[in-house]
């Protein structure tokens, strides 16, 4: 595994925001712990070839060595494939496996959680989410993911069958938001090389 990651990146999930409570608690946490490592947590576009064009765009002068990618549900598929395209690590949250599969009852118009903004998930976007998907995993090794058996919205076996061989902490319990990730943070940065511990 190579030396500390130097710019963080976080992707939320589907209808949430860089105002989510997990994405907080690593903003915070990088703000009174690490303040040279560089921050990133954007604000994803409900199109997944525009989120996915974002997020490549905005790292794209970021040292590769030095990259690091936390994802939640959705943020985690999008991790995951942007770890693939750029070889850096990533830390996945209870993340999604199929989002093309289990968004297509989302196409029509939806509410953000974090605000009262409306937006539509377009049937076009299900084409996108194929379209971004990697077909295989490689280098297991720079991924941790954390997944919770009581997550109500996502199966946790079919995440873990898709990280087999990565890093898995496996909650017996937990919830899809993992309401306790303050708990998972020190490991979710040891694994990114931010703590001694």
């Amino acid at each position: 595994m190579p030396g500390a990651v130097t710019h963080l990146l976080y992707l939320h999930g589907f209808r949430s925001s860089p105002q989510s409570a997990k994405a907080r608690l690593t903003a915070a946490w990088v703000q009174q712990q690490r303040r040279d490592v560089q921050w990133w947590c954007p604000q994803l576009p409900a199109s997944p070839r525009a989120a996915m064009l974002l997020v490549l765009g905005g790292v794209a002068d970021w040292p590769a060595a030095g990259i690091g990618v936390v994802g939640s549900s959705l943020g985690g598929f999008y991790a995951t494939a942007a770890a693939e395209r750029l070889g850096c690590r990533a830390v996945l949250l209870n993340p999604a496996v199929d989002p093309a599969r289990d968004l297509q009852k989302y196409i029509g118009e939806t509410t953000a959680w974090h605000s009262d903004e409306r937006f539509f998930f377009r049937a076009e976007f299900i084409a996108e989410l194929r379209a971004i998907a990697p077909l295989t995993l490689t280098r297991l090794d720079r991924y941790f993911a954390v997944i919770a058996k009581g997550d109500e919205v996502l199966n946790w076996v079919e995440m873990s069958e898709r990280y087999r061989g990565a890093v898995i902490k496996l909650l017996d319990g937990g919830d899809h938001a993992l309401s306790d990730f303050d708990t998972h943070l020190p490991e979710v940065m040891g694994f990114l090389g931010l703590t001694s511990g």
